[in-house]
């Protein structure tokens, strides 16, 4: 396992897809803050792709990291309940070094600021996974193994810049629809059409 204090460095492609209608109103939107999620319960699948990147003396260049979650914008607090997937890929190294900073165990000005980090949460479970995020027309896929799976090849016309908090909102990305995104994955199950996605670059670092 990491130590807290682990300097870290990695950035690439961000892709996730959730229940929510696009635009997703949790987006920035021409500099103005989002709120709530549109239906109040928000359920998705967020991935990471690291183009380049060390964990420590861990290299974790080319390899995938994916968050499958749900929380309820009504519970106090809004808690996420989450699955992570590490990608099967890596050696034992850099798939604990990868757990260590996507669930909050190292430190950096923007991961601390991550919503499964900085709320409570559920960890359900951590999975070694075949994690697959590529280009699909001018959008994003992803399969996770068998458990989901992702097609958001079609932007959406925005007023304005479209940023998110995962990647950061200093990083302008796009808004897409997910023509199909199936769950299967353990307590997380379901089967949407035409809902939101979204893709940026992003780059986590300690300084």
């Amino acid at each position: 396992m990491s130590e807290p204090g682990t300097a870290f460095r990695v950035r690439g492609t961000y892709f996730e897809s959730c229940n929510c209608d696009a635009i997703c109103p949790c987006r920035m939107v021409g500099g103005a803050l989002g709120g709530r999620s549109t239906h109040g319960i928000c359920y998705g699948a967020l991935s990471w792709r690291i183009d380049e990147g060390a964990i420590g003396d861990v290299d974790v260049s080319g390899l995938a990291v994916a968050l499958v979650m749900r929380y309820s914008d009504d519970e106090p607090g809004s808690p996420w309940t989450l699955v992570l997937h590490v990608d099967a890929g890596g050696s034992d190294d850099q798939r604990h070094a990868l757990e260590d900073l996507f669930l909050g165990r190292l430190h950096g000005p923007h991961v601390d600021l991550l919503p499964w980090i900085r709320k409570e949460r559920d960890v359900v479970a951590v999975r070694t996974s075949t994690i697959e995020l590529e280009p699909d027309g001018d959008g994003q896929r992803l399969r996770l193994g068998e458990a989901v799976s992702v097609r958001a090849p079609t932007p959406v016309e925005a007023q304005g810049e479209v940023s998110c908090i995962v990647p950061g909102y200093d990083r302008i990305g796009s808004e897409l629809v997910a023509d199909s995104f199936t769950v299967d994955d353990e307590p997380f199950a379901w089967e949407l059409s035409g809902t939101c996605a979204f893709t940026a670059d992003f780059e986590y670092a300690t300084s």
